[in-house]
């Protein structure tokens, strides 16, 4: 049986493959778990909720929320609060465990629950693990005062929206800068505009009327077309465009380019480095980080501790190490001395306050990284155990590895989810990039090919 949990949560279709049944179920196990791992202590716990604008989320919070105080919790409902607010409080507060019902940047019909311990961190393997096995045991409910309590915290969005302010510092304003901010109808329509309202930045709403049923429909971060065409229009400064749950943000800049991940990161890391704030001049990065962005942090001396893919392994390096700068192409970006997890409002606040603070554009802070084409293939059907120890799929890679030399990169990764191997290749031009990622496909494709059935 296929692991309940991912690498951010569960998640599926609402109301098919994530029932409000199992929303019950995975809240009243996580009480159990966490309780009996010492998690909340001797007091009576407390759990924070919050949501992303999707219809579901309304029927999945009921459930959720019964579920926890059906077995002793108290909860606080925080309502429609972006995931990385959720994190925020739980660690604010005090709160035993946080939960938010999110998809993040799937489509609106998706969505998913994903719990915090206490500090607003993610949960182990582990306790994962033991929730997905406790789930449907027969257990002794508690009855009278003994069941949990419910409330609403209707403070909740000002706070983190205050948490955000605060972390440009007293002297910090964007007044003078526009930014238009693609809310993708989610869960950050009202902290985004509020927050950069709050330091003086003239703001043009984008998507930000969310009904329940439009959330990341051709909008954010990974349907940018609108929000280069709104910058463009209203002749703005730059452009932010986040996702439904806005723990990611990629942004544009005065003419309409798209400046991703690895930029942003790159511009926060030579201003945190500027103001004495990168631990160890160190930034952290997936292995799918451009290779732009690798050559920008060496010939800035700033080094790059890269992670398997996803913000997970991100985090996990930047804890393990002390690191204070972590993220990833997609633009999750955890910032840890105010977060614990990826933030899209409060790294589009750090990408505009260095903008208001050297005068420069978010284009010219941005080339800083030159990007190099980069071509990915993947090779479905294939023996993805096989990707690291063939010895002629090795030998391709290597070859093609020295023909590029430092103009260019290679990298076989296999699918975490499918029985399939991706060929990422990076290269002077788009062309050459992609001669040799379909060259080193075909290897892959010969040699790694699955047996067919019954053989």
């Amino acid at each position: 049986m296929a692991r309940l949990f991912g690498t951010d949560g569960v998640r599926g279709v609402a109301n098919l493959e994530l029932t409000a049944e199992i929303a019950l179920e995975l809240s009243v196990a996580a009480a159990h778990v966490l309780a009996e791992a010492g998690a909340f202590g001797a007091h009576r716990p407390r759990a924070l909720v919050g949501r992303d604008t999707r219809a579901s989320g309304e029927f999945l919070e009921a459930a959720v929320v019964a579920g926890l105080a059906s077995a002793g919790v108290d909860v606080v409902r925080l309502g429609v609060i972006p995931t990385p607010g959720v994190a925020h409080l739980v660690g604010q507060l005090d709160a035993d465990l946080g939960v938010m019902l999110s998809a993040s940047h799937n489509p609106m019909p998706d969505n998913g629950i994903k719990f915090f311990a206490t500090g607003g961190v993610k949960l182990d393997d582990d306790i994962e693990d033991a929730i997905e096995q406790r789930m449907a045991e027969a257990w002794r409910r508690p009855t009278g005062a003994g069941v949990g309590r419910v409330s609403d915290d209707p403070g909740a969005i000002e706070a983190y929206v205050a948490h955000l302010v605060a972390s440009l510092g007293a002297d910090s304003s964007l007044e003078g800068l526009s930014v238009v901010i693609d809310c993708a109808n989610g869960a950050a329509s009202m902290t985004a505009l509020a927050a950069f309202e709050a330091q003086g930045a003239e703001v043009i709403p984008l998507h930000a009327s969310p009904d329940g049923l439009n959330i990341n429909l051709n909008s954010g971060s990974t349907h940018m077309t609108s929000l280069q065409e709104a910058v463009l229009e209203r002749r703005a400064d730059l452009g932010i465009a986040l996702d439904g749950d806005a723990d990611r943000c990629l942004a544009v800049d005065h003419m309409g380019t798209i400046v991703d991940g690895d930029q942003i990161l790159a511009i926060l890391a030579l201003a945190m480095r500027e103001d004495h704030a990168l631990h160890g001049d160190t930034v952290v990065a997936t292995v799918m980080s451009n290779l732009g962005f690798l050559n920008a942090m060496r010939d800035a001396g700033i080094a790059v501790d890269q992670t398997k893919v996803g913000d997970r392994y991100v985090l996990e390096a930047m804890n393990a190490n002390g690191f204070t700068l972590g993220g990833e192409q997609s633009g999750h970006v955890i910032m840890s001395e105010f977060a614990t997890t990826g933030d899209g409002v409060l790294t589009a606040l750090h990408v505009a306050a260095q903008m208001a603070r050297t005068g420069k554009s978010l284009r010219k802070l941005a080339s800083v990284v030159t990007r190099l084409p980069q071509v990915l293939v993947n090779v479905p059907g294939v023996n993805k155990a096989r990707a690291g120890i063939d010895p002629v799929v090795n030998a391709a890679v290597s070859a093609a590895a020295r023909e590029l030399g430092r103009n260019g990169r290679v990298l076989l990764r296999p699918s975490g989810t499918e029985p399939l191997v991706r060929v990422m290749v990076e290269a002077e031009t788009a062309g050459r990039a992609q001669a040799v990622a379909d060259r080193l496909a075909e290897v892959v494709r010969d040699r790694l090919a699955l047996e067919p059935a019954g053989r």
